[in-house]
């Protein structure tokens, strides 16, 4: 996961707020929606940072909190995320993100800055995801299940990959790093981030760390 840097929302949106017994499921312009949030989260799953786009089957709309449990914030925009698929369709143990999470909450929006999503976790060397926190922790697995097999190979193989292209340049000085750090971390342009960059991220901002 990563911060999530929230636009304006669709005028469209705006409007249909305004409409007598509105409710998320008769807003007509999801599409309009999907592109939004595509475009703020630069093209990543708001949990596990998959490639998401907005068409029908590339994304789903994720309630951080759910419709069931909280009708008011339906169409609440800083409630509105953009989510893979998830793996939508398979066992249990297979899913995640907000397939996974369904109904049940989770503590931290990643829209919400304060605490920042990305200090409160750590990525390891296998490729996992961990929190400090333990309560915390648990959401990842239990409410996210962002260790999934898939999702846990694919930051390793990303990491590994990273790493053994920098380790053929030879001595990378400080700021080469920060370059880097900088570049994966989107803070060089906009457009679209990398697929789990968080992991490469989360390394190089640990490396740039030591004394």
């Amino acid at each position: 996961m990563r911060t999530i840097v929230k636009g304006p929302e669709p005028r469209s949106l705006t409007e249909y707020k305004h409409t007598r017994g509105a409710s998320y499921d008769r807003y007509l312009d999801q599409n309009g929606l999907k592109t939004s949030l595509v475009t703020e989260q630069r093209g990543l799953c708001c949990y596990c940072l998959r490639r998401i786009r907005p068409q029908f089957k590339g994304m789903k709309v994720e309630h951080w909190h759910s419709q069931a449990h909280y009708p008011d914030e339906q169409l609440l925009y800083s409630n509105l995320l953009g989510a893979c698929l998830g793996n939508e369709g398979q066992p249990g143990d297979h899913q995640h993100c907000d397939t996974r999470k369904g109904d049940r909450d989770f503590s931290r929006n990643p829209a919400n800055p304060l605490p920042r999503v990305e200090d409160l976790i750590r990525f390891l060397g296998d490729g996992r995801i961990v929190s400090d926190n333990a309560a915390f922790d648990a959401e990842l697995n239990e409410v996210l299940n962002l260790n999934e097999a898939y999702l846990r190979n694919s930051r390793k193989a990303l990491l590994e990959g990273f790493k053994g292209g920098l380790g053929k340049r030879g001595h990378l000085s400080r700021a080469a790093i920060e370059t880097w750090a900088e570049d994966w971390d989107g803070e060089l342009g906009g457009g679209e981030l990398r697929e789990f960059c968080q992991v490469v991220v989360y390394w190089l901002r640990k490396r740039l760390a030591r004394p």
